[in-house]
């Protein structure tokens, strides 16, 4: 169908006036046709001539100017259909690189909530293992405070055993009136330790 078109708009549309003339040349001319030519001075051998001279100038423009323009508009018309199919081709690409990024960003912002998900997860136990280790820390430290605490009183027990031992010996030396012998002291000593212990 497309090419029936294409023949019929390359064939040039020929005027009704030749189309008479032609047809009266060819019906070998009617009286009236005669004429109504000598009325206005037509001169048939003159008028054949320009008429095959125009046909010819015809010809050849159409075949030297008309045809290329054709082909040239032909080809514009293919370029064009060419360029569109490559528009929507480009779009259609477009929309694929657009869906493409829209789902690399929902993938990564996806990525990115478990990310820092797991980073929470991670955060919650190092915070519950430093509190534990500082909790186990702490625990060691009250102890060592608790030795160190049970130590001292010990050795200031020892200390005030001995200074009482001492103010007994003094105490008792000054009310007997007599100075005691090392072993008298350190059996008074004994003996007020076992008093102070007992009690």
């Amino acid at each position: 169908m497309n090419a029936a078109a294409d023949a019929r708009r390359r064939i040039p549309p020929v005027p009704t006036m030749w189309v008479l003339a032609l047809q009266t040349m060819a019906s070998g001319g009617a009286p009236h046709a005669d004429t109504i030519a000598k009325t206005f001075g037509v001169d048939w051998p003159h008028l054949t001539a320009q008429i095959v001279s125009f046909v010819i100038i015809c010809a050849i423009l159409y075949w030297l100017a008309y045809q290329p323009v054709l082909r040239m508009l032909d080809a514009r018309r293919e370029q064009i259909a060419q360029g569109l199919a490559n528009t929507e081709k480009i779009n259609a690409a477009l929309a694929s690189i657009d869906a493409q990024g829209k789902k690399a960003i929902a993938e990564a912002r996806a990525q990115a909530t478990r990310l820092i998900g797991e980073a929470r997860e991670v955060a919650r136990r190092v915070q519950e293992q430093e509190s534990h280790r500082a909790t186990v820390v702490a625990e060691q430290i009250v102890a060592k405070a608790r030795e160190a605490t049970a130590q001292e009183h010990a050795r200031m027990l020892v200390d005030l055993r001995r200074e009482v031992g001492h103010l007994v010996v003094e105490t008792t030396a000054a009310v007997i009136g007599k100075v005691l012998t090392p072993d008298d002291q350190r059996r008074l000593a004994d003996e007020t330790t076992k008093h102070l212990t007992s009690a």
